[in-house]
């Protein structure tokens, strides 16, 4: 097995992660800004006027009940689905007017619900498909040494954590300065999606801007930096991670609506449907 190399030498986004502020630094200009960001399905309004902001070498967890609009969000974000309106700006280009394509093109990495993976390909096979350079496949057996032992092995053979370990690391392979991660740790054992955790931590330490999508709101709250929740298409909490740790109550009102919090936007009259 390879050594792990410096940060600066990963292969999710090596210029800009030389580039980038440490950790905690205030950068020039933020990494990935969404701004007044609507999405709709069928014509109906699922999420509305979201703003979040995601920094390099920072992890943002979003929060929220089922049909709070999250997986909506990530996939208008990444154009799986198209804008209702709203602009959407990585290191202050403008990706809202660029397909699917283009927004990975220009950086911006998207690992969906459900293990995407070519499930006749082996492995090494599915890594490939994604690999800007195939000398980076070490890097990716380094992160998850389990992908290099079942590197053979057919993808649909692989168990589900094995899967999700390699849908990450294909994204990753693609060098991505801003990865979106929908609900990995779906279906999957505690200690499993531990170990994801723990790696994407260890990511956006090296410069990797993460928005995370997270059924288990206190292990993503554990890793993350920033906290955003969504009810009913909107955004209603906004800050620090710290804010919301252990704090069971606070988030029940959040997800659920009443008590003290109250949504920072007025509600809509429509309600708004989809995930």
């Amino acid at each position: 097995m390879t050594t792990e190399p410096a940060a600066p030498t990963s292969p999710h986004a090596p210029a800009a992660a030389q580039a980038a502020p440490p950790h905690g630094a205030t950068a020039a200009a933020p990494r990935f800004v969404v701004d007044a960001v609507s999405v709709e399905r069928a014509h109906l309004p699922v999420v509305r006027a979201v703003s979040l902001v995601i920094e390099p070498g920072s992890i943002s967890v979003l929060l929220g009940s089922n049909g709070a609009g999250k997986t909506t969000l990530l996939e208008g974000l990444s154009g799986v689905i198209g804008l209702a309106g709203g602009r959407i700006t990585l290191d202050g280009a403008e990706l809202h007017r660029l397909g699917a394509g283009a927004r990975a093109r220009a950086g911006l990495g998207h690992v969906e619900q459900g293990r995407t993976v070519f499930r006749q390909l082996t492995t090494q096979e599915n890594l490939l498909v994604g690999a800007a350079d195939p000398a980076s496949l070490s890097w990716a057996y380094e992160l998850f040494p389990e992908l290099h032992q079942r590197r053979g092995v057919r993808a649909a053979l692989l168990s589900g954590g094995e899967q999700q370990m390699l849908v990450v690391a294909r994204a990753l392979l693609c060098r991505p300065k801003v990865l979106l991660i929908d609900e990995m740790s779906a279906g999957l054992a505690p200690i499993v999606v531990a170990r994801l955790m723990k790696a994407v931590r260890r990511l956006a330490d090296q410069g990797l801007a993460v928005l995370l999508v997270e059924q288990f709101a206190a292990l993503a709250l554990s890793i993350g930096d920033r906290a955003y929740v969504l009810r009913r298409g909107r955004m209603v909490f906004d800050g620090r991670c710290a804010q919301l740790r252990g704090d069971a109550q606070r988030l029940h009102r959040l997800y659920l609506g009443g008590g003290a919090d109250t949504d920072t936007q007025a509600e809509g009259t429509t309600p708004p449907v989809g995930a």
